[in-house]
């Protein structure tokens, strides 16, 4: 991709920055679909289990909030002054999920080896069809930039490792998980199945008061218990699973089970008090 057109999205992305909150930065459609294909093309050159070195920020859902998303960059340094790992869920619900996505983008094709993304549950046609990004994408530009984004969906990276010891997913463990491996042979572009093991490390949430297994309120993979994450961490010689995926009461979130093994971090400003949350 020409990096003066590169710099000029990335330029006019950040315009909203002195602009009131919910302006649309009207980017042209064969810019969006260029941003979509060479961004595509770096995920298939990097692996589907990522894996890097500190420092690094940790970032969960954006869900298409993009002046939560520039107020975040303003906090923690905008790129290259900060290492960045985003754990998902960028598009549907929010209101701009168009400037949202297009920014990730254009700085991970800018940024190839400082910028990270990894998969979210919404990103996949089936869902994002229903809780706003495909109508957000046909009522600004066509039909055809939704699919452009949902075939660039398909090759994102799903999980990423951190100094070989912190495992990063949007959803959480999956009973066919045993070791990382299987992670790294998960091959791409492909989409999201209603069970196994891409499905829960996108769906699969922690549960309350439970061991082993259980069955997940959301009609879609399972809850995991505390015993689950540690024989896990044990088996492979790890120390720490980060997530997001989840909003829930900040002050009853999963306490027996999110200890110091596992972390959750869940970025939704106008929910959870301007900052990334992390639930004890």
């Amino acid at each position: 991709m020409d990096p003066a057109i590169l710099d000029s999205i990335i330029s006019r992305l950040l315009e909203s920055k002195q602009a009131k909150s919910g302006k649309h930065e009207q980017l042209m459609e064969d810019e969006i679909r260029k941003l979509c294909i060479v961004a595509r093309e770096i995920f298939l050159q990097q692996p589907t289990l990522l894996e890097l070195t500190a420092p690094v920020k940790i970032c969960g859902d954006i869900h298409g909030q993009y002046t939560d998303l520039l107020r975040l960059f303003e906090s923690g340094g905008f790129p290259p002054s900060a290492n960045y790992l985003f754990l998902g869920d960028y598009v549907d619900r929010g209101k701009q999920s168009l400037e949202t996505i297009c920014l990730l983008l254009a700085y991970k094709i800018k940024y190839p080896e400082n910028f990270f993304l990894l998969r979210g549950n919404h990103e996949c046609a089936n869902i994002n069809r229903i809780y706003g990004f495909y109508d957000e994408c046909k009522r600004r530009f066509s039909v055809g930039v939704w699919r452009a984004f949902t075939e660039c969906f398909n090759c994102l990276p799903v999980a990423a490792v951190i100094d070989e010891k912190i495992l990063c997913m949007h959803g959480g463990l999956s009973p066919d998980l045993s070791n990382l491996d299987q992670i790294r042979t998960l091959t791409r572009p492909m989409d999201v199945p209603e069970s196994g093991l891409l499905c829960d490390l996108l769906w699969s949430d922690p549960g309350r008061d439970i061991k082993g297994w259980g069955m997940n309120d959301r009609g879609v993979s399972f809850t995991f218990g505390a015993d689950r994450v540690s024989d896990f961490l044990m088996k492979n010689n790890m120390d720490l699973i980060c997530r997001a995926h989840q909003f829930r009461l900040l002050k009853m979130a999963m306490s027996s089970l999110l200890t110091d093994s596992s972390l959750q971090y869940f970025r939704l400003p106008t929910i959870v008090a301007n900052s990334i949350t992390r639930v004890q």
